[in-house]
């Protein structure tokens, strides 16, 4: 019996005989000498440019019958074999930095003789990493108003480039919902569901480029990822006309609060706001946001029970100062005040990701990015507009164990930085 040689650039390879077969008055399989030349491109060696394609092609009147690459890591390389057997060129993409073995199986003409041979090769290693900082990745509970986000460490402006990235992004949730990513600017995207997350959800985010290439010079780094749980739906509908808010958990009303809003010139924004952290006890400061000492709106005092929902200093908080306004007229400058137990129960009620919004104010619209998470201001045909592949995503079940462990995302959440930055706004 002959051994198989197969010509791999231009190498000869000896292979052992293989295991024979028979049927139907044909002669046993024979591991035969097809003649036949296997190439493969790239040729082996190192310094393979990873933005090149894998090609394997049979000639000599041979075929190939199968064809794997894989990187020494275990992560295997798409690619597709032509109807014909005759070549096989791979469709996912080379990772920069990266040993490969290519194995590849082939027959002879006639059918009747089969070989392998195994090619390795490195590719070059990336002069730039593009990774990636996921939030919330703490497996913690949340309202249900909390985007994901992913802060990139490189800029990414190309419309492909862009597109490549957001392939790489996977969002799992059970129960399953219809979102969408949004490119905020070059470095940052969101990601939310048409409509709220639903109460009580399991949400998983992971960020995997497999070392491709997303631009000149710039390859996938290592991956990143994301867990959280969702409470109860938490929604505080502020009413700056009525001066009074209304609690709803998981749409039935459970309170109704006397609140003071901003007064003329320093109006509370409306529209639909995230919490982002809350603090037993912020010393406010009017001079850190353009409000001089000696004025007769200057403030300097210490707030508690605060539940912040800007990054600009609106919080909902205790104002025992302004109990005589509440739920009367508009006093602060520009926070949701209310009376300390009130402040209190809300601060034990809420956590970050759950939902303040404000109607009927003379304020302008919540800012979308930027200022907190304004992101449900945007309606949802604008939304999709933001995604670079101009598509909705269905999440896939998520796995449960993802985020056993985690904690609650409720109060003390802020950093002691921020405990003493003079934010607004408390009525003097």
């Amino acid at each position: 019996m002959k051994s198989a040689r197969i010509l791999v650039a231009g190498a000869v390879l000896a292979v052992g005989p293989l295991a024979a077969c028979s049927g139907g008055g044909v002669g046993p399989e024979q591991q035969v000498d097809a003649g036949g030349l296997v190439q493969v491109s790239p040729s082996g060696g190192g310094n393979v440019d990873p933005s090149l394609p894998v090609v394997v092609t049979a000639t000599s009147g041979g075929r190939l019958t199968d064809v794997t690459v894989v990187a020494d890591n275990g992560r295997q390389v798409a690619g597709a074999l032509t109807p014909d057997g005759r070549s096989w060129r791979s469709t996912g993409s080379l990772a920069a930095g990266t040993h490969y073995t290519v194995r590849i199986a082939a027959a002879d003409g006639d059918g009747n003789g089969r070989g392998a041979v195994q090619k390795s090769f490195t590719t070059l290693a990336a002069t730039a990493t593009l990774t990636a900082t996921m939030t919330p990745g703490d497996k913690a509970l949340y309202g249900v108003g909390e985007p994901i986000t992913v802060a990139l460490s490189h800029p990414v402006h190309d419309p492909a480039a862009r597109q490549i990235v957001e392939r790489a992004l996977t969002v799992r949730s059970t129960p399953s919902v219809t979102g969408g990513w949004y490119w905020v600017d070059d470095s940052t995207l969101h990601f939310r569901p048409k409509d709220y997350w639903p109460a009580h959800a399991v949400v998983q985010a992971s960020f995997d480029l497999g070392g491709a290439k997303v631009q000149n010079g710039l390859y996938g780094g290592a991956p990143a990822s994301a867990a959280f749980r969702t409470g109860d739906k938490m929604l505080a509908l502020t009413d700056a006309g009525s001066d009074y808010m209304t609690v709803y958990r998981n749409g039935q009303q459970i309170r109704s609060i006397p609140i003071t809003t901003g007064k003329p010139g320093f109006s509370t924004r409306n529209g639909i706001k995230v919490v982002l952290e809350q603090q037993q006890e912020v010393f406010m400061n009017s001079s850190t946001v353009g409000i001089a000492a000696g004025s007769p709106n200057a403030y300097h005092l210490d707030v508690y029970w605060d539940t912040r929902v800007t990054w600009s200093g609106e919080y909902v908080h205790a104002a025992p100062w302004s109990e005589g306004s509440q739920g009367v007229a508009n006093v602060s400058h520009g926070c949701t005040g209310m009376s300390t137990g009130n402040a209190e129960w809300f601060y034990s009620a809420f956590r970050r990701g759950d939902l303040v919004q404000v109607i009927n104010s003379l304020g302008h619209q919540m800012e979308p990015f930027g200022n907190g998470f304004g992101d449900w201001n945007l309606g949802w045909s604008d939304w999709q507009k933001g995604s670079a592949l101009g598509r909705t995503v269905t999440t896939a079940p998520a796995d449960p164990a993802a985020v056993t462990g985690g904690g609650s995302a409720s109060s003390g959440a802020a950093s002691a930085s921020l405990a003493s930055v003079g934010y607004l706004r408390p009525s003097a």
